[in-house]
């Protein structure tokens, strides 16, 4: 299945130069949503992983599903002032403006290798906070899965530079 037919870009959103690769389009199809699931699913299987964290929003719609099927711990990684808990936390550079993600304290340790699921990658921003909160909590990044990657952004090129395992269903240009 071709799944890059059902994704919707969208120019000019959030502002004016950006063009938005929406997911809706895909989720909203139960064949589609599927295949994007046993995609990641399988990516997923070759590494060595003991939870999966997923990036708010549209990262949990696709790793909640994984982690139902692999059996494996869901952790979120959410917005600022979200989490009830003691966090650690991260601020973070994105293609139009910045942002702050938290993970719960309590949730990983030094014992936990973790899949990071989203559902894309743009300048790579958002995915090193990721990283970078897994490893305030003592834990280790087994491997990243993206819906989708904007190849001409780099930010999955960067990742791969910095040594993290990196997988992507759907390229796209990012302009």
């Amino acid at each position: 299945m071709d799944l890059k037919k059902y994704i919707r870009s969208i120019p000019d959103y959030p502002k004016k130069g950006i063009l938005f690769r929406d997911i809706t389009t895909l989720i909203k199809n139960e064949n589609a949503f599927a295949e994007t699931i046993n995609q990641i699913v399988e990516r997923s299987k070759k590494y060595n992983f003991t939870k999966i964290a997923a990036i708010e929003s549209r990262g949990f719609v696709f790793a909640s599903a994984v982690s139902y099927i692999l059996k494996k711990p869901f952790i979120m990684l959410r917005k600022k002032n979200k989490l009830p808990a003691d966090v650690h936390s991260i601020d973070f550079e994105l293609e139009y403006g910045t942002a702050t993600i938290e993970v719960h304290k309590d949730s990983l340790d030094e014992n936990d290798n973790v899949l990071i699921i989203d559902d894309l990658i743009a300048t790579g921003g958002t995915a090193e906070a990721a990283a970078k909160l897994v490893e305030m909590s003592k834990s280790k990044v087994a491997a990243f899965v993206f819906v989708i990657n904007l190849f001409d952004l780099g930010g999955s090129d960067n990742l791969v530079k910095k040594n993290y395992q990196v997988e992507n269903l759907i390229e796209f240009p990012g302009h």
